[in-house]
């Protein structure tokens, strides 16, 4: 039996996650977890135990802003502006060149370029979250506590 090798943004991703301590490992899922549905259905967990990753573009500077919530929620992306200023959609090209990982599979750590990363307080609503690992079949088990604690960004109401 051969096993199925890795990919590169999942290796980047568990590495980071190495690197910092984080204890749990990057889980494969034999279907895509590309939507925070596809997900959960896969890990049988609520739908809003998946920290879905919302990328968007600011306006002023062209940076990517990271906003990581619960997969049962809509971002309000007012909100966020009130936090970080204008926002603009940011489509495929621009998160792949930005964070290093394609859409379905932004992890919140080991991005290419630093983003502004925002996580909404919603995530804490459950003592355990699943995050995308730098591939729609990658992804990592965290508490709110651990995302706020390996990104080091600011628990905020962005929904």
């Amino acid at each position: 039996m051969t096993e199925t090798p890795i990919p590169d943004g999942a290796r980047r991703v568990a590495a980071k996650l190495a690197e910092l301590g984080h204890p749990h490992d990057v889980v494969m899922l034999p279907v895509t977890g590309r939507t925070a549905a596809d997900a959960a259905t896969a890990l049988g967990v609520e739908l809003g135990q998946i920290a879905k990753s919302i990328v968007f573009r600011r306006r002023s500077d062209d940076k990517a802003v990271l906003v990581v919530t619960s997969g049962d929620l809509r971002v309000d992306e007012k909100k966020v502006s009130a936090l970080v200023g204008a926002l603009g959609r940011a489509d495929a090209d621009f998160v792949k060149a930005s964070t290093g990982f394609s859409i379905g599979g932004v992890s919140p750590v080991a991005h290419r370029t630093p983003p502004v990363i925002v996580v909404d307080r919603e995530l804490f609503r459950f003592g355990q979250v699943w995050a995308a690992a730098g591939h729609p079949h990658a992804v990592f088990p965290l508490s709110p506590d651990e995302l706020v604690a390996l990104t080091g960004a600011p628990v905020e109401d962005v929904t």
